[in-house]
């Protein structure tokens, strides 16, 4: 029989992997961080019930960031701290070793791409690096359905960027041909 901790823990990993999903196909950044908004929430909860101690801090963190950015509160000086205070409640909350460590350096990471990205390709970069380290961590921690959703958020994120940079060659390709036949 299954655990119940189990059951719960992969409904709100699901719910988790919904908004993630839905955020990917957002154009606008705004929409786009309002989804992961509501992915940080479902995501913490499921590590709490998951014992996952380092990456229900994370997604606290994950949330707030979420809310200032959505907000446009997200100043280089709130970026570094909430990279710092990460960094030690992750550590010190860690109870799944190395594991462990993924969620804190993908938030560092994502949050550190909140603040520079300018556009939806720069966050899309960030995004599959990120989903790449929440992997392993759900996986580990049989958040299986998040787990599922970051394999084909990052394959779907690379697609889109590399159909973003064909197009982008193609455009100066074609410019410059214009430019040598005019």
């Amino acid at each position: 029989m299954i655990p119940h901790y189990l059951i719960v823990g992969n409904i709100l990993s699901f719910c988790c992997a919904l908004c993630i999903a839905v955020s990917v196909v957002k154009k606008d950044k705004q929409n786009l961080i309002w989804w992961q908004i509501w992915d940080s929430i479902f995501g913490l909860l499921a590590s709490l019930v998951l014992f996952s101690y380092s990456s229900f801090t994370t997604g606290l963190l994950c949330a707030s960031r979420n809310v200032l950015a959505y907000n446009r509160g997200l100043t280089k000086a709130i970026t570094i701290l909430l990279i710092l205070v990460c960094v030690v409640v992750g550590l010190y909350a860690n109870n799944r070793g190395i594991y462990g460590l993924f969620p804190i350096v993908a938030f560092s990471g994502y949050t550190w791409s909140m603040y520079w990205a300018k556009n939806d390709q720069q966050m899309r970069y960030s995004l599959i690096v990120n989903l790449s380290l929440w992997l392993i961590h759900d996986f580990y921690i049989q958040a299986y359905p998040s787990a599922f959703m970051d394999v084909a958020l990052c394959v779907w994120s690379f697609y889109q960027a590399m159909r973003r940079v064909k197009r982008k060659r193609q455009m100066k390709k074609n410019t410059k041909l214009s430019y040598l036949t005019g």
